[in-house]
């Protein structure tokens, strides 16, 4: 998660250079820790950026393929274009659903964030006891990302290994560009009691193979 001082760091680099920004804003209500800062909001980028954000993550509506895009006007009216022909256009019974998510209260989205925070704690805390696996834990989302360069495996041998063998789904680092080799994805959008079911049996799975 990018911190204020980060975001303005990125604004500072860019400067006056003819630079537009694309801001993916979709996780901006599941923060567990700090607050979410918007580079649009920084002194002379909000001509500059182009924000996303959906509701796939916040009302849990994944698959329901609803989003949006803030950006100066001469710019909407391109994306508009681009948008109808090559995605035609949202149902419209699902744009009346996501007007009710955002006119409706917002305590399930608190409570989804809360809960989804104690997985996290319970994710983190199990793969940190696991031989060769070092998390920390993340500030926003529903993912983990450990590190596993310890267990001396490469990425996707070690997630091809968890998914044939005891059945446990993680994402190879290296799906996120080269920068990945040495770490693993876990989502933790799943309930407490399965997430601790996968920790059972990764761990005895990595001390007999790592």
């Amino acid at each position: 998660m990018l911190e204020k001082k980060d975001i303005d760091g990125i604004a500072r680099a860019i400067d006056d250079r003819n630079i537009m920004v694309l801001s993916d804003e979709i996780y901006s209500r599941l923060i567990f820790d700090g607050e979410h800062h918007s580079i649009m909001s920084v002194d002379g980028m909000k001509e500059r950026t182009i924000l996303l954000d959906g509701f796939s993550k916040t009302y849990a509506m994944t698959g329901w393929r609803m989003g949006y895009g803030v950006m100066r006007a001469e710019l909407a009216t391109h994306i508009a274009r681009l948008m109808t022909n090559s995605a035609s256009c949202t149902a419209s019974f699902t744009q009346v659903a996501g007007i009710e998510a955002l006119r409706g209260s917002q305590a399930a989205v608190d409570a989804m964030r809360a809960e989804f925070q104690k997985r996290r704690d319970v994710m983190v805390a199990g793969l940190n006891k696991i031989k060769g696996f070092s998390c920390r834990l993340p500030h926003g989302a529903f993912y983990v990302f450990p590190n596993i360069t310890q267990t001396g495996w490469l990425s996707k041998k070690l997630a091809d290994g968890l998914l044939d063998d005891v059945g446990v789904a993680a994402l190879s680092g290296t799906a996120f560009g080269d920068f990945g080799e040495g770490y693993l994805r876990f989502s933790v959008a799943n309930s407490i009691e399965n997430i601790e079911k996968a920790l059972d049996r990764v761990g005895p799975w990595a001390k007999k193979n790592l």
